[in-house]
């Protein structure tokens, strides 16, 4: 494979953001017929480094060859035409477009007064869809699709494109395990077609099943490229963080207090039905399952952004009625969304902003906002955080995944909340910054927070769990004590009745 024709060949890549070096001079082959990962914590400049080649990003200096030509990747489309496909950690789509639409979306073809080939548009995609193995009904509009669902129309859109490589930033964050081994399949048979794949997983044993080598970035510099077989995984990590990482994952020791969130009957039918649970002060809470199973659904309920149509909530003992987000706020709950990018975020404003998003009557007591309020919160809650960025006033949407996950979190504990809602709080995150969001949770769970957790990565529940409920099906199927809880049971509560995920 080493001896492979090099497709690329990147040298001195640098990349400047606001005057802060995020890439310097990397120089990185990339050979035909290979599956190369690209691993690093967050920050280290894996996703600009592929954006660059993508065409999303221009960089600062730096050549690009391809096929041993020269290339100008200078926009998304000049890429594509290259032979070029950005599978993107954060879906991007266009959501009022039908999944068909989107599939295509960017491809040429037809003279100015060519009819649109609507059958074979839709029978393409319902092609690539079932190769997928995905039930979606290709001509339904994007908008309402699972974050699962729209990165498996990502990938069918790169797939329908015919490239020579193709770039997965984290495609497996939101896919089950069923799914995960459907795109390792086709991944491999699109190695021996010939093509190259870029792999970006923060998942080190997928990282082991799937790719042939491995390139380390830190801090925006090229530490090491070794073939997957020679490295352990002790050295990859050591090479990623710049340091030994012991034992990451560690149940902190919490006083369990009184009932926080007690929750009966609640049901939103086509969602969830019978949800019943009490959370307790200083508890964590997780909440397992396969994607679909309807965890996120109960969290957006409890959260007041899709009500359930039936049930009682109770929260501190007190009956609650959560119709909105700011009924929920005002009860001392909290939630950090699944989706960081479209329900997370405010992707053009700036961190100040987004961290102080949710406290309008702290940083404006008067009716008018304080800059030096709103300055103070924010810089106080990046330093207790350790969020890097190059200034609070930069856009949100250029800081790493994590980075940005740690800025949603710094707002709402600045609502300090009684009941904290996390849902998959280290989707996309590396192994560095997850053991400090373990910590965080540990922390906040020791200073009295109730925490309902849902994460599909079972390790993350046993870990840091007091207790574990399993949904399926959009119910409840079991309640697993801590001192009870493998990942032969999750998963056995977790499978549908019917066998297949929803």
């Amino acid at each position: 494979m080493v001896d492979a024709p090099k497709l690329i060949e990147a040298r001195g890549i640098s990349k400047q953001f606001g005057g802060v070096e995020v890439l310097s001079d990397i120089d990185l082959d990339l050979h035909a017929g290979e599956i190369h990962a690209l691993i690093g914590e967050n920050g280290a400049g894996k996703s600009t480094f592929v954006k660059i080649l993508a065409g999303v990003h221009t960089p600062t200096r730096g050549s690009i060859k391809m096929n041993g030509d020269a290339v100008n990747v200078t926009s998304p489309i000049a890429a594509q035409e290259l032979g070029i496909a950005l599978i993107h950690q954060e879906p991007v789509s266009f959501p009022d477009l039908s999944v068909a639409e989107n599939i295509v979306m960017g491809r040429k073809g037809g003279g100015l007064l060519s009819r649109v080939p609507w059958a074979t548009i839709i029978a393409d995609a319902r092609r690539y869809m079932d190769m997928l193995g995905v039930s979606i009904d290709v001509t339904r509009p994007m908008h309402g699709l699972s974050i699962a669902n729209q990165q498996m129309v990502e990938i069918a859109r790169a797939l329908a494109s015919d490239s020579r490589l193709i770039i997965m930033d984290e495609p497996t964050a939101p896919l089950t395990p069923r799914e995960v081994d459907t795109l390792f399949a086709i991944a491999r048979q699109l190695r021996d077609e010939g093509r190259t794949i870029i792999f970006i997983s923060h998942r080190l044993e997928e990282v082991r099943m799937l790719c042939d080598r491995l390139t380390i970035f830190r801090d925006g510099s090229h530490i090491a490229t070794q073939t997957v077989a020679s490295i352990p995984e002790d050295e990859i990590i050591r090479l990623m963080i710049g340091r030994e990482l012991k034992k990451y994952m560690r149940k902190h020791t919490a006083s369990i207090g009184e009932t926080a969130l007690e929750v009966s009957g609640l049901t939103l039918p086509g969602a969830f039905e019978d949800i019943s649970f009490t959370l307790r002060k200083g508890e964590i809470m997780g909440l397992g399952g396969l994607v679909g199973a309807g965890r996120t659904d109960v969290a957006r309920a409890l959260f007041g952004i899709e009500p359930a149509k039936s049930g009682k909530i109770k929260v501190g003992g007190r009956d609650a009625k959560i119709q909105r987000p700011p009924d929920a706020i005002d009860l001392g709950l909290a939630f950090v969304p699944e989706d960081r990018a479209g329900h997370g975020i405010f992707g053009t404003l700036p961190v100040e902003h987004n961290i102080t998003a949710a406290i309008p009557g702290k940083i404006a007591p008067s009716g008018v906002i304080s800059r030096a309020l709103e300055r103070g919160f924010s810089r106080k809650s990046v330093d207790d955080l350790s969020i890097r960025l190059a200034s609070l006033n930069q856009p949100i949407v250029e800081l790493s995944g994590g980075n940005q996950q740690k800025a949603i979190l710094a707002r709402w504990l600045l609502t300090e909340p009684e009941v904290l809602i996390l849902d998959e709080p280290t989707r996309g995150i590396d192994i560095g910054v997850k053991a400090e969001f373990y910590d965080m949770i540990g922390d906040l769970a020791e200073a009295g927070r109730a925490i309902l957790l849902i994460s599909s990565e079972l390790p993350e529940l046993l870990s840091l769990c007091d207790r574990i409920l399993v949904m399926a099906e959009g119910r409840i199927t079991a309640e697993i004590p801590r001192d009870e809880a493998n990942q032969e049971k999750v998963m056995q509560a977790a499978v549908p009745r019917s066998g297949i995920a929803a």
